[in-house]
């Protein structure tokens, strides 16, 4: 090959990796189909989700929830989101992120950037971080709730059932 097609070849390839993932179909495109877009997990997000605007040339984003949302986590976790989240996606990476935020002891810290590294998801509040896998970001939270929103009777008493345990039932 001629050092020209190779050059050629070359900036192609690098012009391609540097695009944003391919627009989804049409408008029935959901915020949980934009994440997995970009390899994340759709449970990253409540349920609820009523919208997105995204700038594909800037990964500039906004999510729209129908209001505030909040719910334990797992652990001692608390997280609350506004009715927009905004922040600039990439793949396998969220930054500068706005509308989320985790109670840490007694304090309300911001989520400002989410990694995907391999099958772990790290979220970070600046100055401290922590990783989860990926796996317990299957299912979306809801209000509320989180993932704990079935409850069940044993012997007269209620108490609640994760929603995989509803759907493993026979």
């Amino acid at each position: 090959m001629s050092p020209i097609t190779i050059l050629t070849l070359s900036l192609l390839s690098i012009s391609l990796l540097s695009l944003p993932p391919p627009s989804l179909a049409g408008d029935s495109s959901t915020a949980y189909d934009l994440l997995e877009s970009y390899n994340f997990p759709a449970g990253l997000l409540p349920v609820g989700v009523k919208g997105y605007d995204l700038d594909q040339s800037t990964g500039k984003f906004s999510l729209y929830l129908n209001g505030t949302c909040s719910f334990s986590a797992e652990g001692s976790y608390q997280l609350k989101y506004k009715s927009t989240i905004s922040g600039h996606i990439a793949k396998n990476k969220l930054t500068n992120l706005s509308g989320i935020s985790v109670k840490i002891l007694f304090l309300w810290l911001n989520i400002v950037e989410v990694d995907r590294i391999g099958d772990d998801i790290e979220l970070s509040v600046g100055f401290a971080s922590a990783v989860f896998p990926v796996g317990n970001f299957d299912e979306c939270p809801q209000c509320g709730c989180g993932l704990n929103c079935g409850f069940v009777r044993n012997n007269g008493l209620v108490r609640k059932m994760k929603l995989n345990e509803l759907v493993g039932s026979s």
